[in-house]
C-alpha cells in the first residue's frame, strides 16, 4: 500500500508502532501487515493505492520494489513532503487513476506499474533529502550508533551475546534496521553493518596493540566465532591480515 495523508487528529499503527503525523506524510505498507486506522480526522485530499503481489509478478518491480526500505521503515518515519515534492507525488497518482479508471488493454499494467515504480523513484529521492533536512532534530545517527557499540562492549556483550546485530542496533535506537542502513549510508557513504564491521576491527587493532593474547583468542573475545571469517574482515579493513599486523608491531 501506498499513502499520502494530511491527519489532523487520530492515530496510525503500523505493527506495534505509531506513525507520526506531520503534514504531507506518505506511507508505504508491506504485505501481510497488520495496520490500524482510528479516529482519523484528514485536512485536504488524500490518496490509498493497494497493489496486490501477484500484479508485480514477471515485472521488474517484483524485484526493484525490494531495494525500497521505506516499507520496513517503523515509528516517525513517514515521508514530509514539500508543496513541489506533493504536485509530483500527486501527478502521478492521477496518471494511475486515469489508466486504472479507463477502458483496461494491453498495456495497462505496464503502464500503471511504470507510473508506480516512478513513484517509488521519487520517494527514495524525497527520503534522502528528509534524512539531511531532518538530521539536526533527531540527532546524527553515527554518533549514536558508536554510543551504542560502545555500551555493548562496555557491558561485555561481546563475549557472551557475540558480535551485534544490525536488528540490535536498529532496536536500540528506536528504527527500523532498513532505516538505519538508509540513514548512515547517507551520513557516511556506509551502511550499518559496515560501520559495526570498522568499529570491531579498530577494537582488534587496539586489542592486538595492547593485549598479550593470540590473534584467536581476540577474535573470540570480540564476539567472533569464526576466525576465518575474522582475519578476511581484518584485512579487507587494514589490508593486511592480523597474524602479520600483530607480528609487525612486535618486531
Amino acid at each position: 500500500m501506498i499513502g499520502f495523508k494530511k491527519v489532523l487528529a487520530g492515530h496510525i499503527l503500523y505493527g506495534r508502532t505509531k506513525y507520526d503525523h506531520e503534514s504531507g506524510s506518505m506511507m508505504f505498507f508491506k504485505p501481510n501487515q497488520l495496520v490500524e486506522m482510528k479516529n482519523l480526522e484528514l485536512d485536504e485530499d488524500g490518496f490509498l493505492i493497494f497493489i496486490h503481489e501477484d500484479f508485480l509478478n514477471g515485472h521488474i518491480l517484483h524485484d526493484v520494489i525490494k531495494k525500497y526500505h521505506y516499507f520496513d521503515y517503523e515509528a516517525n518515519e513517514a515521508l514530509h513532503l514539500s508543496p513541489s515534492e506533493e504536485a509530483t507525488v500527486w501527478e502521478l497518482y492521477h496518471k494511475i487513476e486515469t489508466e486504472y479508471n479507463n477502458n483496461q488493454d494491453e498495456y495497462s499494467r505496464e503502464l500503471i506499474l511504470a507510473n508506480v515504480d516512478t513513484m517509488l523513484k521519487y520517494s527514495q529521492r524525497f527520503y534522502k533529502r528528509q534524512f539531511l533536512n531532518r538530521a539536526e532534530v533527531s540527532g546524527k545517527t553515527v554518533t549514536r550508533f558508536n554510543e551504542e557499540i560502545n555500551n555493548y562492549v562496555a557491558k561485555g556483550l561481546l563475549a557472551s551475546k557475540g558480535l551485534p546485530s544490525v536488528n540490535y542496533m536498529a532496536e536500540r535506537l528506536n528504527i527500523s534496521a532498513g532505516y538505519l542502513s538508509d540513514v548512515l549510508k547517507q551520513e557516511s557513504g556506509k551502511t550499518a553493518l559496515e560501520h559495526i564491521h570498522i568499529y570491531l576491527i579498530s577494537e582488534a587493532k587496539n586489542r592486538l596493540i595492547g593485549e598479550n593474547r593470540s590473534v584467536s583468542e581476540i577474535a573470540y573475545a570480540l564476539g567472533f566465532e569464526n576466525l576465518s571469517y575474522f582475519s578476511r574482515l581484518f584485512k579487507k579493513e587494514v589490508g593486511i591480515s592480523p597474524n602479520v599486523f600483530k607480528k609487525q608491531l612486535l618486531n
